[in-house]
């Protein structure tokens, strides 16, 4: 099994390159490396606070946002075309070398929008 890497741009604009596992949310492994995400409902898909933006050239690669990720994301602040909510996409292969930033109001020590 080849290794995976996920670039993440954090909340003060550093970029970290991470190990990341076939199958894991992004969130959880933004959260496992100590990068600042809040996901205060634990991948629930119920908080938005593990907002990010998603590096165009690999968006294609996971299924269209739900109605219920759609819905969490009207709620927040600074929301693009390349908005997603971590808990939702599942990191694969094909996503070596991609991209997120984290999203204004998903810092840990923000409340949520």
């Amino acid at each position: 099994m080849s290794e995976i890497y996920l670039n993440v741009v954090d909340h003060k604009g550093a970029e970290h390159r991470v190990e990341a596992l076939e199958g894991w949310r992004l969130m959880e492994i933004i959260r496992d490396w100590g990068l600042g995400v809040k996901a205060e409902c634990g991948g629930a898909c119920a908080c938005g606070t593990c907002h990010v933006y998603v590096d165009p050239a690999f968006s294609e690669l996971f299924q269209p946002p739900s109605d219920e990720e759609l819905d969490q994301l009207d709620a927040l602040p600074g929301v693009t075309a390349q908005s997603r909510l971590a808990c939702q996409l599942l990191m694969r292969p094909e996503c070596d070398g991609m991209t997120v930033r984290l999203a204004p109001g998903s810092e840990v020590d923000q409340v949520a929008a």
